[in-house]
């Protein structure tokens, strides 16, 4: 059974509609995937999963519809969202970041700083004092921190250093191999999609256009929508 189910969904800015139908769901403990070029719908879609827009279509969460529910209600059914551009409480601490989303369970401050080590040596640190690179890892703690089923990654890798980049994928394909968290994943890096991905979503002006297995996606899928 799928732990998000999306189908036909559509959503409109205004008088300009941006999705026509996004088709994709995602099991417990998979890694899917959201791809396509720039401006095709993937953080729109993002935005309408996480109730932060107003969407149509069928919109479920274990079941659950989540039409009927704001963002914070459904942030507390299990959605935790990393969202692009990092968004980090400035003037707050590393720590205090991490304290202020934290939800009981299995991630609390201990096991992310044991994820994210930087964290911990900048414990006491304001986050406008942290490095674009440590700033996105605090973004992942803090989203970790609210115990999440579904772990929704919006350009987590985006503008980064080489070595802070293999530090964070290698931090997902620890996610991937140590939890039965589900993982959403928006990148432009194919290689590393592949790494860890288990299956792939296509978008193409705001409509899905392909979806199987990571190991289907073929150069000319890739070519004619993602643009690599």
């Amino acid at each position: 059974m799928s732990l998000l189910t999306v189908k036909g969904l559509t959503a409109s800015y205004g008088v300009s509609q941006a999705l026509f139908g996004v088709d994709l769901d995602i099991a417990a403990g998979e890694v899917v995937a959201l791809m396509g070029r720039n401006g095709m719908g993937k953080s729109t879609t993002v935005k309408a999963i996480c109730r932060m827009i107003s969407a149509q279509g069928e919109l479920r969460f274990d079941g659950q519809d989540l039409h009927a529910l704001p963002s914070h209600k459904a942030a507390r059914l299990g959605l935790g969202l990393v969202p692009e551009g990092r968004r980090c409480f400035r003037d707050l601490t590393v720590a205090e970041n991490l304290l202020a989303t934290s939800r009981p369970g299995a991630w609390d401050m201990t096991k992310v700083t044991t994820l994210f080590p930087r964290l911990g040596e900048r414990h006491s640190q304001l986050a406008a004092s942290l490095s674009g690179g440590e700033q996105q890892m605090l973004a992942i703690g803090r989203a970790l921190m609210t115990n999440p089923r579904l772990l929704i990654l919006d350009e987590a890798t985006e503008g980064l250093a080489p070595i802070i980049r293999q530090e964070i994928w290698a931090a997902i394909t620890r996610l991937k191999a140590d939890t039965d968290m589900a993982i959403l994943v928006i990148d432009k890096t194919l290689a590393e999609l592949a790494q860890v991905s288990d299956r792939a979503v296509v978008l193409e002006r705001g409509r899905t256009v392909w979806s199987g297995a990571m190991a289907a996606l073929t150069p000319d899928v890739t070519e004619r929508y993602v643009g690599v």
